[in-house]
């Protein structure tokens, strides 16, 4: 085969422990979420013969492109080495970069699957998700949203880590999300402080959200983790009043400078909010009919 392509959700992170480890395959959160069918696209290509000879062993990946523009996305390469290819890819992506939608872990996902097919590298699920997600931990841009983006639907990580050493649940509801993204936040900069705070604060979010899980539940924990964390940037902090003021709940998506809200909560408070649904079924490759 010489291309194939893969769909990883969005996810939206709405509270996180972190548990960082020198093994990244050991590495992980406790937390829940939101997989979304806004998401990222992934081609993989097989090569030309006389492009082979491009040294590509620093990344494993000769060409990306970032929704059409040359770019470096360090899980990608990392997976891709992992498992022993060079290839071209092409990453597209309905949601901003950087903002809180785990696109480099639904990258590194979605480019896992689909090389596995080009390659015919025999790999399992499991397996592909552990290495996408042992790319994303070790590059330091996150360490929950691979899993959930390969569950889908509202995923509960009661255990860090992936397939093997994580244990997943999730909340049974399937609600219409709508979201406004300010801009960018830097996850390598809050996975390398003190997590203390954050790990205390999210810990016991998922706690309240397992008392009774439901979608308002978890985005009510994520509302009490973001104050509690001090993590709440001051765009979001406004959005979030605005829409409590119309008697709804939103809260802000880890880690970006992001509001997400369930219902038309950020519309009701007169935001020109992206609504999408949630995804069911998690990441897959594309099949053409």
């Amino acid at each position: 085969m010489d291309e194939a392509t893969a769909f990883a959700p969005g996810h939206i992170t709405a509270f996180f422990a972190p548990y960082p480890d020198s093994d990244p395959v050991r590495a992980g959160s406790r937390g829940a979420g939101l997989a979304l069918s806004d998401g990222v696209e992934v081609t993989v290509r097989s090569m030309a013969d006389g492009d082979t000879e491009r040294d590509a062993a620093a990344t494993g990946t000769a060409d990306l492109r970032l929704d059409g523009t040359p770019a470096e996305m360090e899980p990608v390469g990392r997976v891709l080495s992992s498992l022993g290819v060079t290839a071209e890819v092409e990453v597209t992506s309905d949601v901003p970069v950087g903002a809180g939608f785990g696109v480099s872990g639904g990258a590194a996902l979605a480019t896992a699957l689909a090389a596995n097919a080009v390659f015919d590298l025999e790999r399992s699920e499991n397996d592909l998700v552990r290495t996408a997600h042992a790319a994303e931990a070790a590059a330091g841009t996150g360490l929950g949203d691979v899993v959930g983006q390969f569950r889908g639907g509202l995923p509960v990580r009661l255990e860090p880590g992936p397939p093997g050493y994580g244990r997943m649940d999730g909340v049974p509801a399937r609600p219409r999300v709508e979201y406004v993204s300010f801009g960018e936040l830097s996850t390598e900069r809050v996975l390398g402080g003190d997590l203390d705070p954050v790990r205390e604060a999210g810990e016991a979010a998922l706690t309240r959200l397992m008392r009774g899980p439901d979608e308002l539940e978890l985005l009510a924990a994520g509302r009490e983790f973001a104050s509690e964390a001090g993590l709440l940037v001051p765009e979001v902090a406004e959005a979030v009043e605005a829409v409590e003021a119309e008697g709804g709940l939103a809260s802000m998506a880890m880690l970006g400078r992001t509001v997400f809200a369930l219902g038309t909560g950020l519309s009701d408070a007169g935001y020109d909010a992206q609504a999408c649904s949630i995804h069911p079924t998690g990441a897959t490759l594309r099949v053409d009919e």
